[in-house]
């Protein structure tokens, strides 16, 4: 290569090592030495802490867990609500202290709200969960398109990163739409009545290859 000068060894198959102390021990604990970008940079001087080019390490993006949460009539008997919500401030105070990013994502009788943009998450969101009330029907499949907007955005904002879905439901609707595709991983958390269950929760399980959870199981 035009420029670049061998190191000059005793023995010619031996790389430079370095003295790790101070300064430079910290600097080379950060990764891998790059070493043709090193000797192009040193030239023919004396090899010196500055000299020396660092392996770059991709930026790694944080999971962002995207809650979608039925807030529908039905979710307001048998204190189902209640619980998606406590289940919901639970994932938030997860994904805190993980270092994550959540979104968060409403579908009842109101419609469809974006509640919280997928942000790094923070205990002060969950604040926002309690005064949340219910009613109306289920509109699932709106509510749906609205996590996949949400996911393609994060994807096309950070690229890499996991990007998890979490449905809070009791799976009261009819409608039958297709899983959000930008998901990495989906999880059903079935808020359905345990004594007279539809079962639908595990039928779209089943069908879009997603986890079923109890909501006992955070």
């Amino acid at each position: 290569m035009p420029g670049l000068r061998r190191w000059s060894s005793t023995n010619p198959g031996a790389k430079p090592q370095l003295a790790q102390t101070g300064a430079l021990a910290s600097t080379a604990a950060a990764g891998r030495i790059d070493w043709c970008r090193t000797l192009v940079h040193k030239g023919p001087a004396a090899l010196h802490r500055d000299h020396l080019r660092w392996v770059r390490r991709p930026a790694e993006v944080p999971t962002l867990h995207l809650i979608a949460l039925d807030n529908s009539g039905s979710m307001r008997h048998g204190g189902r609500l209640a619980r998606a919500k406590g289940f919901a401030a639970h994932l938030i105070d997860d994904a805190a202290r993980a270092g994550d990013q959540v979104g968060l994502v409403l579908f009842g009788g109101q419609g469809v709200q974006s509640l919280l943009s997928p942000t790094p998450a923070r205990r002060s969101a969950l604040g926002r969960i309690q005064p949340l009330g219910g009613g109306g029907g289920t509109p699932l499949r709106a509510g749906l398109r609205q996590v996949q907007t949400e996911l393609l955005a994060h994807r096309r904002r950070h690229g890499g990163g996991r990007r998890l879905l979490w449905l809070l439901t009791d799976g009261r609707s009819l409608e039958q739409p297709d899983a959000p595709s930008a998901a990495d991983h989906i999880v059903i958390v079935n808020f359905d009545d345990p004594v007279r269950p539809l079962g639908r929760c595990p039928a779209w399980a089943t069908a879009w290859g997603a986890e079923l959870r109890q909501p006992g199981t955070p």
